[in-house]
This record gives structure tokens, C-alpha cells and sequence, in this order.
């Protein structure tokens, strides 16, 4: 529903993330600063010279980094249920550090076992209320990698620059999150200059759970950004 609802504005590229559904499998150990490189990498494939990345959760932060690693590619951002750090106390960088060493682990197992455990401990519990799309989807993840993305969120933390973003952002809140504390996505929102915000009283399963208030607001989000860096574009002294 989002991309198509997108597709009436905008030329929209979708691209499944390293060991995310059909995306790039690979023995290296999983980086997020890799796939914000596989997508400047795709758009150089497509001729796409600048774009908008929008990113949702684990995506806000590649989003992030694709400002960041290539700032000449990216005319705006759209952030969504996402954040610009994921732990601060103890407790949350020790749960992060379990991924790490399960992660490790897994390495050494063989794909069918991996497969095997995946199904038993997530998808038949995770799944159940899910549209049979969205199973089919996450069934077709690699699992190391997976958790090797969860690692990486843990050690994750863009403050240090997120007030240097000097392009049209709009970030949207998911303000009942349990799993991105809303807390942590009003700081990015707060630190990136000039920031559009928008909220929607939800979880983070909002892009779907809640698609049909959730995608009108991306909508929006992402209009605002386009119009802001068109307005930039064609500003005094610029051609049109």
C-alpha cells in the first residue's frame, strides 16, 4: 500500500537490505554503513543522480548514514519509527550483546538448522496475526544476518552529527512504540535543524498495522520534504 500510494507521486525504489527478503547474501559480517552504500550503488546502476531516502525503523538509520557517507546524493530525508541511538543503560548494551554472540554463533551453523530455529523462536510466534505477504516476506530473511543487524543497532549512534544534517527532513513519530522508545524519536527529532515532525498515536508495526492512517502521513512527510528542496533548488541565483 505505501509504495503504491507513493507511486502517485514519485518515482518510488525499493530495495531489500542485506539478508533482509531477496537481498544481497553475504559471508562479511553485516554492516548498516554497507547497505547505505549498496543503495548509492543501485541508484548509480538506475542513473539516479539524487534522490529522497526514507527510511522506517532499521532503514532510518541507513537513511541517516546515506546523508552522512554520500551528502551530494541526498536532497531530503524521511525518518520514520526510528532513532538516531538505541541504548544507553547496562541493561539494553548487554541484550545488544547477546545478539552479537548469537549472531557469531550462528555463523558456524548450518543454513538448514538456522532455518530450523528461526521458525520455531520467531516466525510461528511472531507471525501469527501477520497478512500471509508479510510471513512470506520474513520468512525468506538470513537469520545471521538479522541478528548481526540487530548487534550493529546496539552499537548504533548518529548524536555526535544529527544536528549537521543540512537538508529538508521530516520525521514520523510512532508515539506508542514499544519497540523504539518514542522518547529516543522525539531527540531526533529534535536535533535535526529545522525538522518537519508528525506523530501517530501507534506501534511499531504502524506501516502496516495502521497503514490506513500511517500512509497518508507518509505522504505528507514525503511532500514536504520534495517541496522544501525543490523550493532550494530553484531559489534566487539558481537555475530552474
Amino acid at each position: 500500500m505505501c509504495f503504491e500510494e507513493l507511486g502517485k507521486h514519485f518515482r518510488v525504489i525499493a530495495i531489500d537490505h542485506r539478508g533482509h527478503g531477496r537481498g544481497i547474501r553475504s559471508n562479511d559480517p553485516f554492516r548498516l554503513s554497507d547497505c547505505a552504500d549498496d543503495v548509492a550503488a543501485l541508484t548509480d546502476q538506475l542513473g539516479i543522480s539524487t534522490f529522497i531516502p526514507v527510511g522506517y525503523s532499521m532503514g532510518g538509520t541507513i537513511a541517516q548514514l546515506m546523508w552522512k557517507r554520500h551528502e551530494h546524493r541526498v536532497r531530503g530525508l524521511v525518518l520514520a519509527a526510528t532513532a538516531a541511538h538505541f541504548a544507553s543503560s547496562r541493561q539494553e548494551r548487554v541484550a545488544f550483546s547477546v545478539l552479537t554472540g548469537v549472531g557469531v554463533v550462528s555463523r558456524f551453523l548450518p543454513s538448514s538448522v538456522r532455518r530450523s530455529i528461526s521458525d520455531r523462536m520467531y516466525l510461528s510466534r511472531k507471525t501469527l496475526t501477520w497478512e500471509p505477504w508479510a510471513t512470506q516476506q520474513v520468512s525468506g530473511h538470513e537469520w545471521r544476518h538479522i541478528l548481526e543487524a540487530g548487534s550493529r543497532l546496539g552499537n548504533y549512534d548518529a548524536r555526535e552529527w544529527l544536528a549537521d544534517i543540512d537538508v529538508p527532513t521530516s520525521v514520523i513519530m510512532t508515539t506508542d512504540d514499544q519497540v523504539v522508545s518514542p522518547r529516543r524519536q522525539q531527540v531526533l527529532a529534535d536535533t535535526i535543524p529545522g525538522a518537519h515532525v508528525y506523530q501517530i498515536a501507534a506501534n511499531h508495526d504502524a506501516v502496516f498495522a495502521r497503514a490506513d492512517e500511517f500512509v497518508p502521513l507518509l505522504i505528507e512527510a514525503c511532500l514536504a520534504v520534495h517541496n522544501d528542496a525543490s523550493a532550494r533548488s530553484v531559489g534566487p541565483g539558481a537555475a530552474s
